[in-house]
């Protein structure tokens, strides 16, 4: 039996069968959803869509035709309860699903507000589904009081569009700085004077005790006594991969679904990838939630899959829209002991080291030191840090150093 069957119908898995056929499988391809649409781009989301600046129909992946042509079937809306590992069948409610090869794609879930502490009151919202912000997004209205909880990215994309809309806002991280978990404090001071600038109460070192109110939420009580109003508590205090189904049927787990370089489980019939998936990296074992690790992985083990054994060997990037400033990422500055600063204002780029080696690079509205250190992570080349922080340096030049 070839039937390939994917469960999580993301990126990952809209990727993952794209890349079947093309590479040209013949077999059935069955692709799982658990909602009820197309695969969709999630990034625009907590952007352009909530704003109101995007169609839904923009956010498909591909058409509905693409899928038919391709004689792929997707199954929307329809929860998997389990996967016979044994007789190699997927169980979702009276259905039975056999299948060949299995891959998880099943991407990851956010974080929330325990309901001890109001997280289950109304116009308290998450920022993950379609549905999410179809929810959220009649509460995002002018005068309205609005508190982020957590400033990381999503909750930091959130805050934006909600001063866009006219809300006043207010930021709460628990940590010493926002976006200390993912930047240097470099990049956290350009976004802290960013939000600020433009109106937003970022609070640090600041935790949420609870939230207060009767059917919806009315208040905010922070960790040191204060008592806030608001009218919408967006809730950004990061995502956990979606291993429950991976869990049930016993597959092995290390900070998400454990594969090996090729992304294959600890069942050989059995493969993953995307945000759920966990993978050897520089002696390392690194799970990444982007949409370049979701496309790019999901790819390289749709070509295992049929045999092509090759190593997934990933060139991460990462980028976020805020009011007029685009950051865009390029690298993992995970261990970095420098940074190098190009620029000054609005537009600049913190480039990271770690000794000798160029790890990564943050950059704001500088699209080309952007895709200079792109390029230079892929060419595995650490430039000069003196001829990036001279402004006088043309950076292609570093590519030929």
């Amino acid at each position: 039996m070839d039937d390939i069957v994917v469960i999580g119908a993301g990126q990952a898995g809209a990727s993952l069968v794209a890349r079947l056929r093309k590479q040209g499988f013949a077999g059935k391809i069955t692709l799982i959803g658990e909602e009820p649409a197309l695969p969709y781009e999630r990034p625009p989301l907590s952007k352009a869509y909530l704003l109101g600046d995007s169609e839904k129909e923009r956010l498909y992946l591909r058409p509905a035709s693409f899928y038919q042509e391709n004689d792929i079937e997707v199954l929307t809306g329809l929860h998997v309860d389990t996967i016979d590992r044994t007789d190699r069948v997927v169980i979702a409610g009276d259905r039975k699903i056999p299948y060949g090869q299995l891959a998880l794609t099943t991407g990851s879930i956010p974080r929330r507000l325990p309901a001890a502490i109001g997280g289950d009151l109304g116009n308290v919202f998450t920022v993950r589904t379609l549905a999410d912000v179809d929810a959220m997004a009649p509460t995002f209205r002018e005068g309205a009081r609005c508190l982020v909880v957590g400033g990381g990215y999503i909750g930091l994309e959130a805050a934006a569009v909600a001063r866009k809309s006219g809300m006043e806002v207010t930021v709460v991280e628990m940590a010493d700085r926002i976006l200390q978990r993912v930047a240097s404090p470099e990049t956290s001071d350009y976004f802290r004077k960013l939000h600020r600038d433009h109106g937003v109460d970022i609070r640090e070192g600041v935790g949420l005790q609870k939230l207060t109110g009767d059917a919806e939420v009315r208040s905010a009580i922070l960790s040191h006594g204060e008592e806030l109003p608001v009218d919408v508590v967006v809730v950004g205090i990061g995502i956990a991969p979606a291993t429950a189904l991976a869990e049930a049927c016993e597959l092995e787990i290390e900070n998400g679904i454990r594969t090996d370089a090729r992304g294959r489980t600890s069942d050989e019939h059995i493969w993953s990838a995307g945000d759920c998936a966990s993978f050897p990296y520089k002696g390392q074992r690194i799970r990444l939630e982007s949409v370049q690790n979701a496309i790019d992985q999901a790819e390289c083990v749709a070509e295992n899959m049929l045999g092509a054994d090759k190593d997934y060997i990933p060139y991460p990037w990462f980028w976020s829209d805020q009011y007029d400033c685009k950051l865009q990422i390029a690298g993992l500055s995970t261990g970095y002991d420098r940074i190098i600063t190009r620029g000054e204002g609005a537009n600049i780029s913190f480039w990271y080291f770690k000794g000798d080696q160029f790890l990564a690079v943050d950059a704001m509205n500088d699209a080309r030191s952007y895709m200079v250190g792109k390029r230079l992570l892929e060419m595995g080349k650490t430039p000069d840090p003196d001829a990036i922080a001279d402004p006088e340096t043309e950076l292609k030049t570093l590519l030929r150093g």
